[in-house]
């Protein structure tokens, strides 16, 4: 067998190079693995609240104030609610429908009562259909915004307040829509912020 050659200094230096090459492309893949995992984790939360603003997908705007105007002309909203699996909730709306002016400031309430024997901490996920009519339905105050925490048996009436932007009447898209359903999804907090009873529930409570 033949000897190998001697390394020069200059393939020396190459080699040196490439392996520097080599860490700046592992560190830069590791740091944007990393930071495409941060975004994974916030788009949730960034999205929800884009939604919010925007009335996108559904879901109702959060308004800071009630509407300047209220119309002789009205729409029906219906009322909705699922419980996810894990979360020993029932919930139902106190009225199922209600028929409200264009403009006019509502509250509806959510029944959620605990069947479990142990205290259990949920919230709720949101969106009006159809989706079109998301830009405006707007909520003033929900019980939506917060954790929920109910005893073992407590029954509590949780509260929505809201109106219907006077502005849909004049969009073609949405002008011809008679009937807005509220949809909720109920599920489980795993590692609630509340540790008071019922320290976030809007409305009446048993």
């Amino acid at each position: 067998m033949s000897p190998k050659p001697p390394v020069s200094g200059a393939d020396r230096t190459a080699g040196n190079e490439l392996a520097r090459r080599h860490r700046r492309v592992g560190t830069w893949a590791a740091t944007g693995a990393a930071a495409m995992l941060l975004l994974a984790f916030a788009s949730v939360p960034l999205y929800r609240m884009f939604c919010q603003v925007t009335g996108y997908a559904g879901t109702p705007k959060a308004a800071v104030r009630a509407a300047d105007v209220v119309l002789d002309r009205s729409v029906i909203v219906r009322f909705d609610a699922t419980v996810s699996p894990g979360l020993g909730w029932t919930v139902t709306p106190v009225a199922a429908t209600k028929t409200v002016r264009f403009g006019e400031t509502t509250v509806a309430y959510y029944r959620a009562t605990n069947t479990s024997d142990h205290a259990i901490v949920g919230t709720s996920s949101f969106n009006v259909s159809p989706d079109q009519t998301g830009a405006y339905f707007n909520k003033l105050a929900c019980f939506c915004f917060t954790e929920q925490r109910l005893e073992a048996g407590q029954s509590v009436d949780m509260a929505v307040q809201f109106f219907v932007d006077p502005q849909m009447v004049k969009d073609k898209d949405t002008s011809h829509i008679g009937l807005i359903t509220l949809s909720y999804t109920f599920y489980a907090v795993d590692k609630p912020k509340l540790t008071s009873v019922g320290a976030a529930v809007a409305g009446k409570g048993s």
